[in-house]
């Protein structure tokens, strides 16, 4: 594994190094890791648009489906006297329907959120104990040979405590 980043003390450090590796590399190769949220920095929202919200509503429609077609196929094939009344009867199974409904949502939610969390996953190609203690770190993991040196530099412009290179 072939990986350059920094360290830094500060969230305007690392914007710094961060605005300086996009003018190098792609922004989906720029790892920034840190031991607490830092939503307020462009560096950290690079990640914020999610479909969430739509999959867990689809997720939803398919667990209504799902239990309308439970009960009403339930109740047409095993019929019972009902003194005139319609045999599928949405009000007394309204329970079912809430729940199977909530079931698919929180389903397609966890699994989404497994899926674009990349979990489970194995240890982060790029990880330095210092993060751990409040550090903050930038890099690009399998960065190509002629790339390092820009890179290096664009690292040192957000005045880093260290920068490191894996071999």
């Amino acid at each position: 594994m072939k990986a350059i980043y920094g360290l830094y003390e500060t969230p305007r450090g690392a914007q710094r190094a961060f605005n300086g590796l996009r003018e190098e590399v792609q922004v989906r190769d720029i790892t920034v890791m840190s031991s607490e949220p830092l939503e307020e920095w462009e560096f950290a929202s690079q990640d914020r648009v999610t479909f969430m919200p739509w999959i867990a509503a689809g997720g939803a429609a398919v667990g209504l489906i799902s239990a309308y077609l439970l009960t009403a196929v339930t109740q047409q094939t095993w019929p019972i006297r009902t003194g005139g009344m319609p045999i599928v009867s949405n009000w007394t199974n309204m329970i079912i329907l809430f729940e199977l409904t909530m079931l698919g949502a929180v389903l397609a939610t966890v699994l989404t959120l497994l899926f674009t969390a990349r979990l489970p996953a194995k240890l982060p190609k790029i990880y330095d104990p210092a993060v751990s203690d409040g550090k903050i770190l930038v890099g690009v993991d399998a960065p190509a040979d002629s790339q390092l040196a820009s890179i290096e530099r664009a690292l040192h412009s957000g005045h880093p405590i260290a920068v490191h290179r894996k071999p």
